[in-house]
């Protein structure tokens, strides 16, 4: 039964790896530790976003340099990168895209320091824009800042009301409102 379960996975895949020329998941298959199937060649990169750090150094291990690995989630942008994460698949990056950007870059360019302090900076923006179920408040994020209009289509609903001033405060502590 497992082994149908793992070949029907296998299939859907290799059909999505057929249709893209690049494509990053939120997992990946392994035949042996460090070796990802050939049919997966077009995989090139992982999203992370377990916010298990040890589960981020199990898979730098298998992955050994074969796999790109970006952070999933913006509250822990630089210990992946430390793990030898490539960058961010970031909600925050969209409405304050320069200091994501330049919290990856400083890293890479060997300033661990001010790739951290720009962390710690956006760590209550991030807590903001996670207090519901994303993309709601980044939605309302972009809104507030006059970027585009208020409706939400289904199935995604309205902020609450105080989680609203919660986002509104954080913006404004930021500098973004």
């Amino acid at each position: 039964m497992i082994r149908k379960i793992i070949c029907g996975v296998i299939n859907t895949l290799s059909v999505l790896v057929i249709a893209a020329a690049i494509v990053i998941l939120c997992m990946v298959l392994f035949t042996e530790p460090g070796k990802p199937p050939n049919i997966f060649a077009n995989i090139v990169g992982i999203k992370e976003a377990s916010g298990n750090i040890a589960q981020v150094v199990k898979l730098a291990k298998l992955a050994d340099g074969c796999i790109d690995i970006y952070s999933g989630n913006d509250d822990q942008v630089v210990p992946l990168l430390s793990l030898g994460g490539k960058g961010v698949i970031s909600v925050t990056a969209n409405i304050a895209p320069r200091d994501v950007h330049d919290m990856v870059k400083k890293f890479m360019d060997g300033d661990v320091k001010g790739s951290l302090d720009i962390q710690l900076k956006t760590i209550d923006l991030c807590e903001a824009l996670f207090c519901e179920v994303n993309p709601i408040p980044v939605k309302k994020a972009v809104e507030l800042m006059g970027l585009c209009g208020g409706t939400m289509r289904m199935p995604l609903t309205e902020m609450e009301p105080a989680h609203v001033e919660k986002l509104k405060a954080a913006m404004t502590a930021y500098g973004l409102l």
